[in-house]
């Protein structure tokens, strides 16, 4: 009988859920155990998983990698597909794999230069990607700055913390005063200028910005697998202009994507996006990670989830061109099982925490808490 391919998803996204359903329905027919953790207990991820645990809480990085290290050498993980403290992580992947263990995330370097994107910018501009103008503002004298010379090109200003994820603290700069336009409808990511500058003087707290031109769409989410050895195995982009999504295998984005992706050793799954400037597809982020809407391309016939577990296994998928692309969507959003209430885990050493875990009984079925020292219940990875 084969062995369950066991793999690990620690505080991902909720769409994530579609992530575990591709990987159990594997075109090889592979059994596959899938273990979650998360902070946030009423996340659905939780649920979908074979067997799951809340998050310890309140420790440091450094803790958190003693902790993963005791869960995979405790329940033989074969895959770790991490989005919390995924950098720090990265830099102990030989202490991952010296258990058995693949790590998927890319290496420690290349997820530390992403997770600023003025440094990201910079360096990505060195190779050739195309890059939009860009400032890196710190103060009010800056950001005037900026506002000027991207209004006198022609463009309307935005920015967005170097850091962060999920358009976190997007803003888009207006000229317009405050007024009750800006108090009817739906909140809108347009600030006055007025409003900004004041928040400068009055803040004693710095800030690390990116401005630059608010950009136009599509915008153009690329998917890539890059195997441990730097070669791209799959690159497909995912449109979004407004409501209406699509797939592309353009080159003038694909092109910039797999550059992106092997010059900067952007291994296993990443997502690099693209928008318009000036008619051209320009920059805008690089994931480290999985994007949440991975498992879209399963409408071009792709499951990219268990392509790059495979990889991981040393079974390598080859080259994943889609046969099609599949017709434009919408996304709707639908209901999924929750756990029951349970408390939060707190930061215990990881002998302890380990035996904390939240085992549904079935998938999407309800769950109980496992108290500490239980003997384990079937469902429950040894």
């Amino acid at each position: 009988m084969v062995s369950p391919v066991r793999v690990w998803l620690n505080r991902t996204y909720a769409e994530n859920v579609f992530f575990m359903d591709q990987l159990r329905r594997n075109p090889q027919g592979r059994p596959v155990e899938i273990h979650a953790t998360h902070g946030d207990p009423d996340s659905p991820v939780l649920a979908a998983a074979d067997t799951a645990a809340p998050e310890p809480e309140n420790l440091s990085p450094a803790g958190y990698v003693e902790y993963a290290l005791d869960q995979c050498a405790r329940r033989g993980f074969d895959v770790f597909v991490p989005v919390l403290h995924q950098a720090v992580l990265a830099a102990h992947r030989e202490d991952f794999a010296a258990l058995g263990t693949t790590l998927l995330a890319p290496p420690a370097e290349a997820t530390a230069l992403f997770a600023n994107k003025a440094v990201a910018y910079e360096t990505v501009e060195r190779v050739g990607a195309p890059v939009p103008p860009w400032w890196r503002v710190r103060d009010e004298e800056q950001l005037l700055a900026a506002v000027d010379a991207i209004e006198a090109a022609g463009g309307k200003a935005c920015f967005k913390p170097t850091t962060g994820e999920g358009g976190v603290g997007f803003r888009v700069i207006t000229r317009a005063p405050f007024s009750m336009l800006h108090l009817t409808g739906f909140p809108s990511p347009y600030v006055p200028l007025e409003l900004v500058t004041g928040a400068l003087r009055r803040t004693e707290r710095s800030v690390d910005w990116l401005v630059m031109p608010r950009l136009d769409e599509p915008e153009v989410s690329v998917d890539c697998l890059t195997g441990p050895d730097g070669e791209v195995r799959m690159a497909v982009g995912r449109t979004k202009n407004g409501r209406r999504r699509g797939f592309t295998v353009d080159p003038a984005w694909i092109g910039p994507a797999r550059l992106v992706a092997r010059s900067f050793g952007l291994h296993w799954l990443t997502n690099i996006q693209f928008r318009m400037y000036a008619g051209e597809p320009v920059l805008m982020d690089v994931n480290t990670r999985p994007s949440g809407g991975l498992h879209q391309l399963a409408q071009c016939g792709l499951n990219v989830p268990w392509a790059a577990v495979r990889l991981a296994l040393g079974d390598d998928p080859g080259e994943l061109t889609p046969d099609f692309l599949g017709s434009d969507y919408a996304v709707v959003p639908g209901p999924r099982t929750l756990c029951p209430a349970v408390p939060k885990q707190r930061t215990a050493p990881p002998d302890e925490a380990a035996a904390a875990a939240v085992v549904p009984e079935s998938r999407g079925a309800a769950a109980s808490a496992l108290p500490v020292g239980a003997p384990p219940r079937p469902a429950e990875l040894p």
